[in-house]
């Protein structure tokens, strides 16, 4: 469908108001015309002396054509000719010639497609059969300038506005490409802050929530503490109430900061920003690091922790160095959230070609006993710390980004108890040495 600001679409629109340009475009051709005629200055001035007045009858029509050169073709295209004719029968006005020149040029610039293609060609034959004609009648080189002046008031004002036209469509065209360059810049941005607001509430959750959680823990099981009979005297009531208010103190500011972390991560998750890279990039080497720092909550927690890496000296891609560690990072935060007392097994371990690719398995082993959880809230089976869920989603994100598989679930153990086992398979891709 052309558009209506195109010359292509303004020619197909019903007559409307004549453009102001072609208003002084007639005009200008009608006082021209008239001083030609007034002064007797006409191209056959024997036969326009005879026709007298009537010489300004094919100037009219031609003026009436000029009216409609942008938004009446090809219809004032074809009056110009039929005044045309007329004229060189009356003694023709060099007014009236240079007018039908001038809408020869419009009609090809703003006409359909289809009379642009049917202008120029038709300036063409009629210049050579006219020459030809009149050179087979005449035999007289003077003839070649009746071809030339026909030339020269359809072939050149025909390419001329052809020429334009193209540069113009090219233009739109040039234009409506940056429009739609532009388009998928702002979409690319957007998906862009989009992942990265993602991969910065992942960083948050895992560097960030993992503390506060230890904080939570460590202050209920401070709260449970009960001392034993005989072991020591009871504390006087006002120094038991002032620790236990203060406990309660630290485990109210670090549930309300946990919630409110929670919040910021959902932000990041819906809307968009620009973001930094995280301070650092944890390796697999900095797990025994990992579990020094929440030995003493797992103790307190009564969970131990077992590492089993069987990975192999050979170096591992950096995305999944980063993964595999974040994955075991919050596995275990998990586990001293919702693990009822046991141990907790971390397993490294490479895995052999499979659809023609190798893998990191990683796997996390906690108990799930929810009624052998020792705490205040044992017997209701509810965390040690409040949960919203967000470690799991940005474990899965993360896996899916490397295009790998990843689990999370209760398992039977073999025996009467239960498991939550966190399974991994993270593609090594072509970078790594075979083991």
């Amino acid at each position: 469908m052309p558009n209506p600001s195109s010359p292509a679409g303004r020619a197909h629109r019903p007559w409307t108001r004549p453009h102001r340009d072609d208003v002084l475009v007639a005009l200008a051709g009608a006082v021209g015309g008239l001083l030609l005629w007034w002064f007797g200055l006409a191209n056959n001035q024997p036969q326009a002396e005879r026709s007298g007045a009537l010489v300004l009858v094919p100037l009219a029509v031609m003026c009436l054509a000029a009216l409609g050169r942008r938004t009446c073709q090809p219809w004032a295209l074809l009056l110009a000719v039929a005044a045309l004719a007329a004229d060189i029968a009356t003694g023709s006005l060099l007014a009236t010639v240079v007018l039908f020149t001038d809408l020869v040029y419009a009609a090809v610039l703003y006409g359909s497609e289809r009379l642009l293609r049917f202008v120029v060609p038709a300036g063409v034959v009629l210049t050579v059969t006219l020459t030809l004609g009149l050179l087979a009648a005449f035999r007289t080189p003077e003839m070649l300038l009746f071809g030339a002046i026909c030339a020269g008031i359809t072939i050149t004002p025909a390419w001329t506005g052809a020429l334009l036209r193209r540069h113009r469509d090219a233009a739109a065209a040039e234009r409506l490409r940056a429009e739609q360059t532009a388009l998928l810049a702002e979409m690319d941005r957007t998906q862009a802050v989009t992942a990265e607001r993602a991969r910065m509430a992942r960083e948050l959750h895992d560097v960030v929530a993992n503390h506060l959680s230890a904080i939570a823990i460590h202050s209920t099981a401070a709260l449970s503490l009960r001392p034993e009979a005989g072991a020591r005297p009871e504390p006087e009531p006002e120094a038991e109430a002032a620790v236990r208010e203060a406990l309660g103190v630290i485990r109210e500011n670090s549930v309300q900061g946990l919630a409110e972390m929670r919040r910021l991560i959902g932000l990041l998750r819906t809307s968009g920003a620009d973001g930094t890279e995280p301070a650092a990039s944890p390796t697999l080497d900095g797990l025994d690091a990992l579990f020094d720092r929440v030995r003493g909550t797992a103790d307190e927690a009564g969970l131990g922790l077992v590492l089993d890496d069987a990975r192999g000296p050979e170096p591992l891609p950096a995305p999944v160095e980063l993964t595999a560690y974040r994955l075991v990072q919050e596995s275990v935060t998990n586990a001293l959230k919702h693990a009822s007392p046991g141990t907790v097994t971390v397993e490294l371990a490479r895995g052999g070609p499979e659809s023609g690719r190798r893998t990191l398995d990683v796997r996390v082993t906690s108990p799930d006993e929810p009624g052998a959880r020792n705490g205040p809230d044992a017997a209701d089976g509810s965390p040690r710390a409040p949960g919203s869920g967000a470690g799991l989603i940005g474990m899965r994100e993360r896996v899916d980004l490397l295009g790998g598989t990843f689990t999370a679930g209760p398992e039977q153990a073999g025996g009467p108890g239960q498991v939550w086992r966190v399974h991994a398979r993270l593609p090594l891709g072509d970078g790594t040495t075979q083991p």
